[in-house]
């Protein structure tokens, strides 16, 4: 492991540990004051468990060159959509009048993975589509493509790894999708986003609850490590310097 890796591992492990930390603290704070909360709900209804990885986004841009001034990931998050008024992202670069990045980091725990998994893949495309589409028509200034970046966290458990069957009431489905994982859907679904061009780079994590806690995770697929995706967002915001 290069040093670069080792470095990226121990901020990464941070971002982990701080989002199973905060789904934790954030269920017992809602247990404390009787709130029910539609079970694991509760524990993202909080927010700021992604905030350990929109952070390490910054830093990594940051480090690249840009000014922390052009860096939006608290507020003033809207972008113009073209099939709607506007969309929030999680973090955006916007210096000189110019959208040099905009970065979504997105995360799912069981046990609904089926319901999630449709909504999150729609979510996802319909975003990038939007984006692409309100670029061509000019809606920021023109000029170079920005850098549109997928991030995406994984509970790693039974239910998430168990092959799900699929219904094929009239046509096959790809072959690929024949006894998938959730998992293995996921990490598909990424790499997909990057193939057709709807993201400039995707990463894919997964982590148990508990050993998540100590920051522990794992990369199902080489291609889509966080390195890879650290090391294309620098090169895309560094040219920007």
């Amino acid at each position: 492991m290069s040093q670069l890796s080792e470095k990226m591992n121990k901020e990464i492990e941070k971002a982990v540990s701080h989002y199973w930390m905060t789904r934790h603290s954030q269920r017992e704070k809602q247990k404390k004051r009787g709130v029910n909360d539609a079970g694991l709900r509760s524990a993202v209804t909080g927010g700021a468990q992604m905030d350990g990885f929109i952070n390490l986004f910054s830093k990594l841009i940051i480090e690249a060159g840009i000014g922390e001034k052009y860096i939006f990931h608290k507020k003033h998050l809207e972008l113009p959509g073209f099939f709607r008024p506007t969309k929030e992202w999680d973090l955006l670069v916007v210096k000189d009048g110019q959208l040099i990045a905009a970065l979504e980091a997105k995360s799912q725990v069981g046990p609904s993975f089926g319901n999630n998994f449709n909504n999150r893949t729609e979510e996802a495309m319909g975003t990038a589509i939007d984006l692409w589409t309100a670029f061509r028509e000019g809606a920021f200034n023109g000029g170079h493509q920005p850098f549109l970046g997928y991030f995406f966290m994984l509970e790693d458990c039974d239910a998430s790894n168990r092959p799900v069957r699929v219904k094929e009431s009239h046509f096959k489905v790809f072959p690929e999708f024949v006894d998938a994982s959730y998992m293995k859907r996921y990490e598909l679904f990424c790499r997909k986003l990057i193939l057709e061009r709807h993201y400039t780079s995707a990463s894919f994590i997964v982590s148990d609850s508990e050993n998540g806690k100590t920051g522990k995770f794992n990369e199902p697929a080489a291609d889509l490590s966080f390195n890879n995706f650290a090391k294309s967002l620098a090169a895309h915001v560094g040219a920007f310097i």
